[in-house]
């Protein structure tokens, strides 16, 4: 008979390892993208769980107790054995055939659907296991093999401490589309977005940073009624003549038929990207090759239409 066991959380463990290789909360965070009540949260649930104190303050930086150096010693065996593991599983091919998918809630969700589906298609014995969440804590999640893969609309940032690699999978322009409510006319596009209302995607995504420059640039200041991070949301306000909302180009006719909105104008300035990220400097796995051509067959034929 096997007897109870006491489960260890590794996300704390993670944020433990890189808190000590950083030698502060204040760098760990900064190279892991979350914030530093996220990570002392996590380092005091650590030790309650295990019931030691960890780390000490030495100056300006934190080192770690007797205690937390042999807890450090594991954790460097452990993230070093799943990095060995997935090395081992991958050179194998993919025996499963699973594949485990972080989605960043910024992106369309038609749009992935859109890839995914025919991905599923052309791999037979493919199973996905997929996962919405924040861009940084979906590379958290990476950089412990929690997924194998993030589709996001931004790369993964130089000074986040988490080895892996962009592969860009499509970019197109940005299509800013209204409801017939609004009674505005694309014709003079785009000084008809000027004092309009407009509806923004969320604060720190990489869509409001371009839109915002791109606007100020033009010299165009509408009125924003919301800001919101949820695609689906955006999308549905938009609908309800709340205001103007931007869409990926590749997705502008299928929003206008599924929402009842108009295109106002396109911005090819204004890029939406999609990136995959992995900790494989190729893409090897069956499915996420069949992502990558799916990608490449929707943004090409957006191209050739625009």
């Amino acid at each position: 008979m096997v007897g109870p066991v006491e489960w260890l959380n590794y996300h704390h463990l993670f944020y433990f390892w890189a808190v000590v290789r950083e030698g502060s909360i204040t760098r760990a965070a900064a190279r892991l993208r979350l914030a530093q009540p996220t990570i002392s949260g996590q380092l005091k649930a650590l030790e309650a769980a295990l019931g030691e104190p960890l780390l000490v303050r030495d100056g300006r930086h934190l080192r770690a107790t007797a205690t937390g150096e042999v807890v450090f010693r594991y954790a460097e065996q452990i993230f070093g054995l799943g990095r060995e593991m997935m090395a081992a599983v991958r050179g194998r091919g993919a025996l499963s055939g699973r594949l485990a998918l972080g989605i960043a809630d910024v992106l369309p969700k038609s749009l992935c659907a859109r890839l995914l589906a025919p991905a599923i298609a052309m791999t037979p014995g493919l199973v996905l296991s997929c996962r919405a969440d924040k861009h940084e804590r979906l590379l958290g999640e990476l950089a412990i093999h929690g997924v194998d893969v993030v589709l996001s609309d931004a790369p993964v940032d130089r000074s986040v401490h988490v080895r892996a690699y962009n592969h860009l999978l499509g970019e197109c322009g940005v299509t800013m589309m209204a409801s017939p409510r609004l009674g505005l006319s694309g014709a003079d596009f785009p000084r008809c977005l000027d004092q309009a209302p407009m509806l923004m995607p969320g604060e720190g995504t990489a869509l409001r940073q371009s839109l915002e420059e791109w606007l100020e640039g033009q010299g165009i200041a509408p009125s924003v009624v919301a800001v919101v991070e949820d695609p689906a949301l955006l999308k549905s306000l938009g609908e309800a003549g709340v205001g103007i909302f931007p869409t990926p180009s590749v997705m502008a006719s299928e929003t206008a038929r599924r929402y009842g909105v108009a295109a106002l104008g396109s911005i090819a300035a204004v890029r939406e990207r999609l990136y995959a990220i992995t900790t494989e400097r190729r893409l090897r796995h069956p499915g996420l090759l069949a992502i990558s051509e799916a990608a490449r067959e929707v943004f090409s034929a957006a191209a050739s239409m625009s």
